[in-house]
């Protein structure tokens, strides 16, 4: 809603509430209302001109104002008021207006208000008011403010005050619209009587404030009509307008001639007259502002003022006169004390305008002098602050000290005074007082402040405290002005000020030079004037905060405090001012680092357990202090400031350095033994904390404030870090101040040093080293006890080395007085005092070792300085290896420091050795220090190698060598060694004069008693220095120099090669021939003639001479750990390595460079005789070496070119020769086999299996070498060839044979690839290598053998035949088994193997395994092989298939010697397989068995195949058929008995042992019927297999086929007799049991035979005339044809002898036999058979079937069909019947 809505609502409401009593109001209301329904835009236009309708509308509003009736005045002032708020009010109306309201100011308190009201909204919306008019308006709200109704005055009040600055405010606009023209002005009467111009404004605002100022002195108002105001009103008038508009008031002259004509005089005397609080405190007010905004234009009644304040501020009120009578209450010091707390600003002022002024008063100074005081005036009630001592020392003697004289001090002395007078004060306070009551914010405080309490009409409760604490917080405000002024100035002027290009930035600016900034710029002068007020200000200010910060302080003022320290030391180095910051620092340091503390850790003893309850009460004040003494958190925090002050004014601190440097070394001190301390407590039942003290608040208080930044971080650990931080800082530094820096810090480490050295006179050697008293006066503020100083090194020196690093571009990259020489010097210094302790100099060697190092990591390799620096460094080191005179006494502590240079030196040139260009002389000349030449022992010098021979002479031991006994300077050359192996990596660089420097001094590191180290010189670094000298070579014009060095090399290492040290040797060996190796192609020949002749022979001379002075000496066996350690050992392992070198060698430069010397003939002869000699005469572990050796160089032999084929062949028949001559030492060892308890020196010379293997290998190599010039050797040198392979296969007495089961031994390969290399193209040479292979496949039967081992404890005790080793031959057998079968089917073709015996051998050879079948030994360990004897009848059956085919082919060709020979082995062969001892196999389960039966056929199936046909043959004698029928008839028992099958229990031979020669061994005994036995027999474990046998014996007895009759004939013919004894044995032995048992069954066996031998009978058909044949005198003769029947015989015999020739004869031989059986009336074995479906057959069918079915063949078809015996012997007799023609 709009005012003017508001208007016609408030005008309606005024014609209602006056239509009764004031109708004429009523109706000029509606009148006004209408003006303004009619037209409200017109109306609101005309209301703000004098016109008719203003009148009309403005009527009703003054006339209800002018009735008595409160609610119409209520309604009329509110339409007034919306009227004035629309401005619709003409000018000439305001008077009215005023007078209106002026009447009615006697309504109600609600019409005031609304007056009040009303007043404001006119003033403000008619700023035309002034003069008389605006004077009625303000006399309106004065007369209000003086209402006794508290509402209407506080609002009459506040009314004024914003019309009061109103004007003010109209005044400010006044002046800027003068600025645009000028306005009406009027005069204005000042008070000096002189008149000004002034305008409306500022005449109004003039009166109005003159008026003020008089009526506040109780005079007579100018412009307001005004009798009377308060003098605390107008005051506080007075203060608003000069606290809003102080600014006009330095404008106007007029203004600000008020304030000094009739303001300040004003104050001047109310603060003069009886102190009325209210009163007092507004003036107070008044002066703050005066102070603070017009000290300048008000100089004088500044100054006035502030020597008033100070007055009271000094005033001691209290102590003199409590009731405050006659002198100034404490209120008003207070309210002093509180508007002094200003700004900066003001006190620089201050300074500017009285201090600075020659003469001037000394204001500044004054307020100093009384701050401080008044902080120190009740001590007692300010207490001591108990950590500010620290925490575990005792104040037991303090009192002593005397108090309170130091309060009168003179505060301009010097800062040692002041420090001294300060902390004598702190502590006899302590004594005195103890901890008091302290001074805290929380407790000392007013919850508000005196000044600010305007409504009191009395002065407040003040606490006791609360005018120390406004004390301390004006000292505080002093302090952070300087610095929140100093400080950005500072930052912009040395930091942030504009740099040149390529400045760097300045992280460590220097202090301010005020002389070089311009003096007329204003931040100048104030910058001087705060360093003048520092100058002068600064004794008292830090003898009132070195007061204040002992006191008993809360954690919050105690920061303020602290901070204020902080802030006045980094403002006096900011400006400079070096005394005063010496003195802040030097305050600092005490309070940061307690004396006590320091001296109170020596006489303190950590309890050994924990402390109990009882013993701290008892302990509590009356013995040392039960915690350990330490530093409070306060003190770390000092220390904290102490170090952020340091690390502020790092750039300018110069000299000071050294006191702050001594304070952190007493810090460092005590905080490193603290925390060792506290690492102990830790442990105890009650720890303490050492930094918390007793006052402290709690854990629940601390854990509810937030800690201030400096009250953080403050434990050990943290405070540590940073002191640590300032030392990092040394690298911002300028070099100046740098060099200051370190300076300092050198001189604080010579004086602790130099007090170490002479106060403590302490041996080296002693670690215990007790407490020696040392005068207190030589250290001002350390305090600390020297000899626990002693065990932990110098806090300079370690910091020294600390800085060096963080700054080691400086020690590279500028002059060397910047800090190098200072550095260097000092610790040089320090490590050659002798009196020093040792801890100290070692950690100097240390420190400087560090540089040392790190400076040439770091160093730039361009430009002039990077030799400077070398130098510079090598130089110190230099220093530090090599005593200075040989008059330094070799103590422990001097080797230790040589050998931490030593490291250095290493250190430095594995980082930057590369980077050297200078000082390599130097870097030999130290290494060399260390070692001195030793004694030489035999053999060692240069000469005495060169010429070498092998003259023995007598075994010394080795000599000790350097230093063994001097653990010391063993120490200094390991370490010295590391250096010169980092030289010889950075050998390229040297120089030939450093070369042959260093080759001296590898020498003579190589002749140290170190093994390690002169095998390193001996092997590695020669080397590499071998090396950079070839690569040298390379250079023609250099070429000869450096060729000379080389051989100098060559040399030096040729010395070593005999040392008596194994490792030694070993490396020198190693280095020789490398670098031999490595450069051999560019050496000429004569080189390689003097290499060969001077240093390759004349080593094996020398080196041989050692390894046979007791080959032949009893001694260890090899095998034997001592043999390892043994020299012996050691002597043969470098022969071993030498040899091999030597063989590298040669065989890598035979064909290119040794073949072409001319003595290369006596050079191999040499060469092959050393090899030769070593085999023979050396230990037998040298003859593997040695043979590869030779291997070697003669497989090189094979890439000579034609030009030197004559030599080859020189060369390979000298070495065929050795050859031979070492198989013949094999030979003679392997005749006869070693006992167990034969010579141990025997067993040291016997042949290794690596000495065999190596030995065919040299052999293969020549044989191949000599095959690329013949096409194969003589068969005279094969044998002697195979003579000497089968002495290695077969070599008894070796040690190491390796297992030979499942794979072949090392030996066995070799051997084998030895004969397949063998051309068997020759004549007699494939019989040769099979007779060879058919022996080697019978040593795994014939010749296996435990390895012969000799117990170490007991050398002639045998081991156990379990835990020996054992030579089996299996896997060779395995091998060459089948190997025979290729060989043999690649010349089965060649008569020789035939008519020479080779055949037989073969045969011979698989008879061995067949025969012992199932005890033959097992195939493999870890595989599933076969078993021997099937791979040897495999083998065989494949060889006899071929060969009985082949005989027969050769026929007479072959002798029939021979062929007896071949048959005789092959029925042996059969005989073995037939007959051999199965019993193994019946505890095989029944799958097992019949396979093994399966594979035994394949013998019957040979025989019936392949060698029946052929068995036949007329050469083929009859004892050998008629043996092999018997071997069937031995195979085919079922029975385990003899031949009589009636006694199967009674004892019988062993088939197995049958003798080969007797041809009648196998007669048959007679059957006697009438004998029989109810015995069940023992059944043969393979049952099928005897009748398979069974089936055999029938077949060839039978005519079932019509090839090669005659030969099957003289078979059957010859084999018949065994067929029929076999067969009438089995029916026989039947009749006679089967009376004896009667109704008793036979076992299935006997029944089952029975059955078989009956139907094998019945369907057996014999060739004609067999019987007959079989039965003469001569079975062969008549095998074929039988003479004709002779009829002269009798009728019998006649018959007898038809019978004989018929091909049922033996059914009449078997007659009587089946009769028995025919008929036995009992019941006789029956089984049911397969007949066969095919008719019976013919004599001629069945002759000219040749498919007849194989032996073991299932049978095929027919009927099932049951038999008995006596059926099938009726059927025979049948069958006979009707031969003889009954039937």
């Amino acid at each position: 809603m709009s005012s003017l809505a508001f208007l016609v609502t408030e005008l309606q409401s005024l014609a209602s509430e006056s239509r009764r009593k004031h109708p004429e109001i009523r109706e000029a209301a509606e009148k006004s209302l209408a003006i303004l329904r009619s037209s409200p835009e017109q109306a609101t236009a005309s209301l703000a001109s004098d016109s008719a309708q203003s009148d009309d509308l403005l009527r009703p509003v003054f006339m209800g104002c002018a009735t008595k009736n409160a609610k119409v005045v209520a309604i009329s002032l509110g339409s007034l008021q919306r009227l004035i708020a629309l401005k619709a009010v003409p000018q000439s109306a305001v008077a009215l207006i005023v007078s209106t309201m002026n009447d009615a100011m006697s309504q109600g308190v609600d019409i005031q208000l609304r007056i009040l009201q009303t007043l404001v909204s006119l003033i403000t919306n008619f700023p035309f008011i002034h003069g008389e008019l605006l004077g009625e308006a303000l006399l309106l709200c004065f007369k209000l403010q003086d209402s006794r109704i508290a509402v209407v005055s506080s609002t009459a009040a506040a009314t004024l005050r914003q019309l009061v600055m109103f004007i003010f405010e109209k005044m400010v606009n006044e002046d800027r619209q003068e600025s645009n023209g000028a306005s009406e002005l009027s005069e204005a009467t000042l008070p000096d009587g002189s008149t000004k111009a002034l305008g409306p404004c500022a005449k109004d605002a003039f009166s109005v404030f003159e008026d003020l100022c008089l009526l506040a002195n109780s005079e007579k108002p100018n412009f307001l009509k005004l009798d009377y105001l308060h003098k605390t009103f107008a005051l506080e008038l007075i203060e608003s307008v000069l606290t809003n508009y102080h600014e006009l008031f330095r404008k106007h002259t007029e203004l600000l001639m008020l304030l000094q004509h009739h303001l300040c005089p004003l104050i001047l005397k109310s603060l003069s007259d009886r102190h009325v609080f209210p009163l007092t405190l507004r003036c107070t007010r008044v002066v703050f502002l005066i102070l603070k905004q017009f000290s300048f234009e008000l100089e004088t009644e500044a100054e006035v003022f502030l020597m008033l304040l100070i007055r009271m501020i000094s005033e001691d009120t209290d102590a003199s006169n409590p009731d405050h009578s006659g002198s100034r209450p404490i209120w008003t010091r207070v309210l002093a004390m509180e508007i002094m707390r200003g700004d900066a600003e003001l006190v620089r002022n201050i300074w500017d305008r009285y201090d600075a002024q020659q003469p001037g008063s000394k204001v500044f100074s004054s307020l100093i002098v009384a701050l401080k005081r008044l902080v120190t005036e009740k001590p007692a009630l300010l207490g001591v602050s108990p950590q500010m001592m620290g925490v575990g020392v005792s104040h037991a003697g303090d009192s002593a000290i005397p108090s309170g004289s130091n309060y009168g001090l003179d505060v301009g002395g010097v800062a040692g005074m002041v420090a001294t007078a300060a902390s004598a004060t702190v502590s006899g306070v302590v004594g005195i007082i103890g901890s008091g009551a302290g001074l805290s914010v929380q407790n000392s405080a007013m919850k508000l402040q005196c000044i600010d309490q305007l409504d009191k009409a009395d002065s407040p409760p003040i606490p006791e405290a609360y005018i120390y604490l406004l004390a301390v917080q004006c000292i505080v405000s002093l302090c952070e002005g300087f610095a929140s002024f100093t400080g950005p100035l500072y930052t912009s002027i040395m930091v942030q000020r504009p740099r040149a290009a390529g400045e760097p930035v300045i992280r460590a600016p220097a202090a301010l030079d005020l002389s070089t900034l311009p003096q007329d710029d204003p931040a100048t002068q104030h910058l001087i004037i705060v360093r003048s007020m520092v100058e002068n200000g600064w004794p008292a200010l830090l003898a009132a905060l070195s007061f204040i910060i002992s006191t008993n302080l809360s954690d919050e003022l105690f920061i303020d405090v602290l901070s204020s320290y902080q802030a006045l030391t980094n403002v006096a180095g900011m400006l400079a001012l070096s005394t005063p910051r010496d003195a802040l620092f030097n305050s600092l340091s005490k309070f940061a680092i307690p004396s006590r503390v320091v001296s109170s850790l020596e006489s303190y003893v950590e309890p050994p357990t924990p402390r109990t309850s009882t013993s701290f009460t008892d302990n509590l004040g009356l013995t040392a202090p039960i915690q350990a003494p330490g530093l409070s958190e306060r003190n770390l925090a000092c220390l904290k400031v102490l170090v952020s002050s340091a690390l502020f004014l790092a750039g300018s601190l110069g000299e000071s350095w050294y006191g702050i440097l001594e304070a952190l070394q007493n810090a460092d001190y005590v905080l490193n033994i603290k925390a060792s301390q506290t690492s102990t407590n830790r442990r105890m039942n009650a720890p303490m904390t050492p930094s918390r003290s007793v006052s402290a608040m709690s854990s629940a208080e601390q854990g509810k404030v937030a800690r201030h930044p400096l009250l953080m971080d403050i434990d050990s650990e943290s405070v540590l870090v940073a002191v640590q931080r300032l030392f990092d800082a040394s690298k911002n530094l300028e070099d100046s101040a740098f060099q200051d820096f370190v300076t300092a810090l050198c001189k604080l480490s010579s004086e602790m040093v130099g007090m170490q050295s002479n106060g403590s006179k302490l041996m080296e050697s002693d670690d215990s080293l007790s407490p020696v008293p040392i005068s207190p006066h030589r250290r001002r503020v350390s305090g600390i006890h020297l000899p626990r100083t002693l065990r932990q090194g110098d806090f300079g020196v370690e910091r020294l080395g600390s800085v060096a690093t963080l700054n080691f571009h400086r020690l590279i990259y500028r002059a060397p007085e910047v800090a190098w020489n200072t550095t260097t010097n000092h610790l040089l210094w320090i490590m050659g005092l002798s009196s020093a302790p040792q801890s100290i100099r070692v950690q100097a060697a240390r420190v400087l070792d560090e540089i040392l190092t790190v400076v040439p990591r770091n160093l730039s390799s361009t430009g002039d300085l990077q030799a400077k620096v070398q130098g510079r460094v090598l130089d110190v080191l230099f220093k530090q290896i090599v005593p200075a005179s040989s008059d330094v006494p070799a103590t422990s502590t001097n080797i230790e420091l040589r050998r931490m240079g030593l490291e250095t030196l290493h250190q430095i040139l594995q980082a930057s050795g590369h980077t050297f260009v200078v000082g390599w002389g130097s870097i030999f000349e130290m290494l060399g220090s260390i070692c001195k030449p030793a004694a030489l022992s035999r053999s060692q010098s240069v000469d005495s190698i060169s010429t070498l021979s092998l003259q023995e002479t007598p075994r010394h031991k080795p000599l000790a060598l350097g230093y063994v006994n001097d653990r010391g300077y063993t120490a200094l050359v390991k370490i010295a060694f590391q250096s010169l192996k980092l030289v010889c990596d950075s050998v390229s660089v040297l120089s030939p004069e450093d070369l042959r420097l260093c080759i001296k001094t590898l020498g003579q590191f190589g002749r140290q008693a170190d093994t390690n180290i002169a095998l390193t010189a001996a092997e590695s670094l020669l080397w590499s220095v071998s090396d950079s000298i070839q690569a040298k070579r390379k250079d023609a014009e250099m070429e000869p120099e450096y060729s000379a060095l080389w051989m100098c090399l060559l040399l030096e290492v040729l010395g070593l090669c005999t040392d008596a040290r194994h490792e030694v040797r070993v490396g020198a060996i190693q280095t020789l021939f490398r670098a031999m190796q490595l450069y051999g192609a560019t050496l000429t020949l004569d080189t390689w003639n003097d290499c060969i002749w001077k240093i390759t022979f004349p080593l094996l001379d020398a080196i041989s001479i050692e390894t046979r002075r007791s080959a032949f000496e009893p001694g260890v066996i090899l095998n034997s750990g001592l043999a390892a350690q043994s020299p012996e050992h050691a002597w043969d392992e470098s022969k071993s390595l030498a040899l091999q070198s030597i063989g590298s060698i040669i065989s890598e430069f035979l064909v290119i460079k040794i073949m072409h010397l001319d003595s290369f003939s006596k050079a191999w002869s040499v060469f092959v005789t050393h090899v030769h000699d070593t085999v023979s005469l050396d230990r037998r572990n040298l003859s593997p070496p040695a043979l590869l050796c030779l291997g070697k160089v003669v497989k090189a032999l094979s890439g000579a070119d034609a030009s030197l084929q004559v030599k080859v062949s020189e060369a390979w028949e000298c070495v065929w020769k050795a050859c031979s001559d070492m198989g013949s030492m094999v030979l003679q060892g392997g005749s006869s086999q070693l006992s167990p308890s034969a010579n141990t020196t025997q067993l040291h010379r016997a042949f290794t299996q690596e000495s065999l293997v190596a030995l065919v290998d040299v052999i293969r190599s020549t044989r191949s070498i000599s095959l690329t010039q013949t096409k194969e050797w003589p068969l005279e040198r094969l044998n002697r060839l195979m003579e000497i392979l089968k002495g290695v296969l077969t070599y008894p007495n070796s040690t190491d044979y390796r297992p030979d089961v499942d794979g072949l031994s090392p030996v066995q390969v070799v051997v084998l690839d030895a004969i397949a290399d063998i051309k068997l193209t020759g004549s007699g040479v494939p019989s040769l290598i099979l007779r060879d292979l058919s022996e080697f496949s019978t040593l795994a039967f014939l010749a296996a053998f435990h390895v012969p081992i000799v117990s170490p404890a007991s050398p002639g005790t045998p081991i156990a035949a379990s835990s020996q080793k054992q030579v089996t031959y299996i896997a060779l057998s395995k091998k060459v088994m089948p190997l025979i079968v290729e060989l043999y089917m690649r010349f089965k073709d060649e008569l020789e193997i035939y008519e020479d015996g080779t055949l037989e051998a073969i045969f011979s050879a698989y008879s061995i395994p067949i025969k012992l079948k199932y005890e033959c030994p097992a195939p493999s360990k870890f595989g599933k092989d076969p078993p021997l004897w099937k791979t040897a009848t495999t083998s065989f059956l494949r060889i006899v298939t071929e060969s009985v085919r082949k005989v027969a082919a050769f026929g007479d060709r072959i002798s029939d010697t021979r062929v007896e020979g071949i048959w005789r082995q092959i029925i042996e062969v059969f005989r073995g397989g037939i007959l051999a001892d199965c019993t193994a196999t019946e505890g095989f389960s029944l799958e097992d068995q019949e396979a093994e039966e399966n594979f035994d056929l394949s013998l019957i199936s040979s025989l019936e195949i392949d060698l029946v046909p052929h068995l036949g043959d007329t050469r083929v004698p009859d004892y050998l058929i008629a043996q092999l029928a018997k071997i069937l008839h031995k195979g085919s028992q079922l029975y385990k008995s003899s031949m009589n099958p009636s006694r199967p229990d009674s004892p019988s031979t062993n088939t197995t042992n049958v003798s080969d020669d007797s041809r009648e061994s196998h007669d048959f005994e007679k059957v006697d019927l009438d004998i029989g036995t109810t015995a069940p027999g023992v059944v043969v474990p393979r049952e099928r297999f005897s009748f398979w046998c069974f089936d055999l014996l029938i077949l060839i007895c039978s005519n079932v086929t019509s090839d090669q009759e005659s030969s099957r004939k003289r078979v059957a013919a010859l084999c018949l007799p065994t067929l029929l004894d076999r067969c009438k044995t089995t029916m026989v032995s039947y009749i006679a049991d089967e009376a004896l048992r009667g109704n008793m069954p036979f076992p299935r066996a006997r029944e089952d035979e029975l059955l078989y031998v009956l139907r094998k009978v019945l369907d057996l058909q014999l060739w004609s005339g067999t019987l007959w044949a079989a039965l003469s005198e001569s079975p062969s003769k008549f095998s074929d044809s039988q003479p004709a029947v002779d009829v002269t015989l009798s009728p019998s015999a006649h018959i007898a002898d038809v019978v004989k020739r018929s091909s049922v004869a033996h059914l009449f031989y078997f007659y009587s036999v089946l009769c028995e059986i025919a008929s036995i009336p009992r019941k006789t074995p029956s089984a049911w058979v397969i007949s066969s479906s095919s008719p019976p057959e013919t004599n001629q069918e069945r002759r000219g079937n040749s498919l007849q079915p194989h032996i073991g063949a299932p049978e095929e078809g027919g009927d099932a069909m049951e038999v008995d015996a006596r059926t099938l012997a009726r059927r025979a007799l049948q069958i006979l019947g009707k031969e003889m023609g009954a039937i």
